[in-house]
């Protein structure tokens, strides 16, 4: 089964948009040789690791990428089952959109902003919210449905990514009372996870992909990846910890040593003073001597610096675990409001719909009800035309017959009777006509009266949704200072290991 071709275009727009090719693709079998997929990794970590697997043969280029999405991904085993070597060997266009789409992934993760999606069109954006969020929804079943979603014409999991990302443009009403009350207490639960929840950030540019990027379902995966990554690094450091204290044990096994040799040459030395040596003896006993000394000086001196190393060492683990409980304790208080953030922005879509059937099916009725007074209108006036043209001529022949005699008269008295009330209908269409008009502007005044409310309850959904996306955006910042205490650390490490002086 070819591959779904908005799916596919999304996914090499992404690639081209990376700028690491030379020249724009335009086809998914340009990526065969996966020297594209090299490039993106290194430049998503900032690096040039991969620059030489570029000079290796192909094998070796699909074992160094199947390796990174194996360390990256949630599972390993399923990321290792996903991608097949030898479909990627022989250049299957499926395998190398499962490659794009979990690289998409990693760097949305990673290191994408709400606002970098905007130099992609509304409908490439579209495609690559759909991919992102089915990962989000399938982490746990990658392997049985994504070459299906990447596939098929549509999809109820793309679907739903689509409806979401469109949802902004979509008018959404709801009753005034019961949202005030509903965002008061998403600013309360958010007010409560983080103090620099308070102030308000503006939310980010509509768009699809930022929408996605700004659900509590994406800022809580990558929370919990930022989190993988903090721990991972203590380890790290609790390893290099362990080998500084293995170093500085065997500092101390050789210092005892030298400690001891040094004892069995002071008691030879006494010895032989005693047997009265010659004096070049006793001299390169005293150099001997000497030297085993500073040696013992300096070894001391080491060792006296590993503790302090381990010391410092010990403070910063136990200053870094109790960051990290921090960090965990925070993690789940977010993840909590995050949860109850969705449902109440759930709740919230759901009474939005349903005032919007209400006012739907009113403003139905409304210009029903105006289209029967037009019509009614232009009928009464059709008519009032009519019979003033009657009355018109009736006039015309009654002056004619002024001069008549008397019978003649008296002949022509039905037809003045009958224009009489041929007025009197007229009277009766005219205020029937303006009965009716009156109604037409009522019903106007009404549709324009209904048409500003619902204009206005459109704006203040969206604003008090960029606001709840701002809400969303501010529990993040919760991780940032453990986040540059980190990274202080490590640099305190590369200096310490490079010799290079701190400040």
């Amino acid at each position: 089964m070819p591959l779904h071709g908005a799916r596919a275009a999304a996914l090499l727009a992404w690639v081209n948009s990376t700028e690491v090719c030379t020249d724009p693709l335009d086809d998914l079998s340009q990526l065969q040789d996966c020297s594209v997929f090299i490039r993106i990794i290194n430049k998503i970590h900032r690096s040039e690791e991969g620059e030489s697997v570029l000079e290796l043969p192909l094998p070796e280029r699909i074992s160094f990428i199947r390796g990174f999405l194996q360390k990256h991904c949630k599972h390993k085993s399923a990321a290792e089952n996903l991608v097949s070597a030898q479909k990627l060997l022989e250049g299957e266009e499926l395998a190398l959109a499962k490659v794009a789409v979990l690289l998409l992934y990693h760097t949305s993760m990673s290191c994408k902003s709400p606002g970098d999606w905007n130099e992609f069109d509304y409908k490439t954006q579209v495609e690559l919210a759909s991919i992102l969020k089915f990962v989000l929804d399938n982490e746990e079943s990658l392997n049985e449905n994504l070459e299906a979603f990447l596939q098929r014409k549509a999809s109820l999991s793309s679907s739903s990514a689509s409806s979401s990302s469109s949802e902004e443009h979509s008018p959404l009403l709801s009753l005034p009372y019961k949202r005030e009350v509903r965002f008061l207490e998403l600013q309360k639960i958010a007010a409560s996870s983080s103090s620099g929840a308070n102030n308000m950030l503006p939310g980010p540019p509509s768009s699809p992909m930022g929408d996605v990027m700004q659900t509590p379902q994406f800022q809580l995966r990558r929370l919990k990846k930022q989190l993988a990554v903090e721990r991972e690094n203590r380890d790290e450091l609790e390893v290099e910890l362990a080998e500084n204290r293995k170093l500085i044990t065997e500092k101390e096994a050789q210092i005892t040593m030298m400690q001891q040799r040094i004892d069995r040459l002071a008691l030879l030395n006494e010895k032989q003073a005693a047997d009265q040596l010659e004096p070049k003896e006793m001299e390169e006993l005293r150099e001997k001597n000497e030297s085993l000394m500073a040696r013992l000086h300096e070894a001391l001196r080491q060792c006296q610096d590993l503790k302090t190393e381990k010391g410092q060492m010990d403070r910063k683990i136990n200053q870094l675990s109790e960051e990290n409980g921090d960090l965990s304790f925070k993690l789940r208080e977010i993840a909590s409001h995050l949860v109850q953030l969705q449902e109440a922005l759930n709740e919230l879509s759901e009474e939005h719909n349903a005032a919007l059937a209400q006012s739907q099916e009113k403003q139905g009725q409304l210009e029903s009800e105006l289209r029967a007074a037009l019509q009614d209108k232009k009928c009464s006036e059709e008519k009032i035309e009519i019979l003033q043209g009657k009355i018109s001529l009736l006039e015309d022949q009654l002056a004619k017959l002024g001069d008549c005699s008397t019978q003649e008269k008296g002949e022509v008295m039905g037809d003045i009777l009958k224009l009489e009330e041929l007025k009197q209908e007229v009277s009766s269409l005219a205020a029937k006509g303006a009965e009716l008009q009156a109604t037409v502007l009522r019903l106007e005044e009404e549709k324009h009266l209904r048409e500003a409310a619902l204009q206005s309850e459109r704006s203040r959904f969206e604003e008090e949704k960029q606001q709840l996306g701002g809400l969303v955006a501010s529990l993040q910042s919760s991780l940032s200072e453990s986040h540059r205490a980190r990274e202080k650390l490590e640099q305190d490490l590369r200096m310490r290991e490079t010799g290079e002086p701190q400040g």
